[in-house]
């Protein structure tokens, strides 16, 4: 009878702990919602093989496309960082910037971009900050990385769409399709010329060529 006891205890146990390591998790509980104010992030990006400081105000007056994902180099990310790639031209014609973010180093996120020549910057995040601030952290908190998640953000700072269950190969499709004809907004009325991959201020004045058009 013990036995039968200890048995059925165990059982228990292993299927709660099942459980509780298998489920699907949120990656925060208070991930900001359409219409509301993009939470303000400051830190480090990897863009033209340099290290650079990068903020969200940064982006203001431009529509930003945010896009977190779990690892460099896996296929899903792949899929999805060169479906961005490969609207690139059509999304600088709309002046929206494009923004990956995961948990990877510096010299990861440095190898991916030049792999598969991304012409846009990838954010550093080690301490999930960023990535919990948009409910992307803990997306797969076996392995402590980000859930696939996109937001976009209007000129404003506000975001104007997301996209929690993220397909990576289609995405950027539906974002450019969504976005990508809407030209980009100024408070002047001087003509502004479409960005190449992110505002002048990111340069630090070192002078590169523009990257190609993919």
């Amino acid at each position: 009878m013990d036995r039968m006891r200890l048995t059925i205890l165990a059982a228990g146990a292993a299927v709660a702990l099942a459980f509780v390591v298998f489920r699907p998790r949120r990656g925060n509980a208070a991930m900001p919602q359409e219409g509301a104010p993009a939470p303000n992030f400051q830190g480090m990006m990897v863009y033209e093989g340099y290290t650079r400081p990068i903020k969200l105000s940064d982006y203001k007056g431009s529509k930003l496309v945010l896009y977190f994902y779990p690892k460099d180099n896996t296929p899903g990310c792949t899929k999805e960082a060169c479906a961005f790639r490969d609207g690139f031209k059509k999304f600088k014609a709309a002046g929206v910037y494009i923004l990956g973010c995961s948990v990877d180093s510096a010299p990861s996120h440095a190898a991916f971009i030049k792999k598969y020549n991304l012409p846009f910057p990838l954010l550093l995040d080690p301490d999930k900050k960023i990535a919990t601030a948009y409910g992307a952290a803990k997306g797969i908190p076996i392995l402590g990385l980000n859930r696939r998640i996109t937001f976009v953000i209007d000129e404003h700072g506000k975001i104007v769409k997301v996209y929690p269950r993220v397909d990576p190969s289609t995405n950027p499709g539906e974002i450019l399709s969504a976005y990508g004809a809407t030209p980009l907004a100024t408070s002047s009325p001087l003509a502004t010329p479409a960005p190449t991959a992110t505002p002048a201020k990111h340069r630090h004045h070192v002078e590169q060529e523009e990257e190609p058009d993919q």
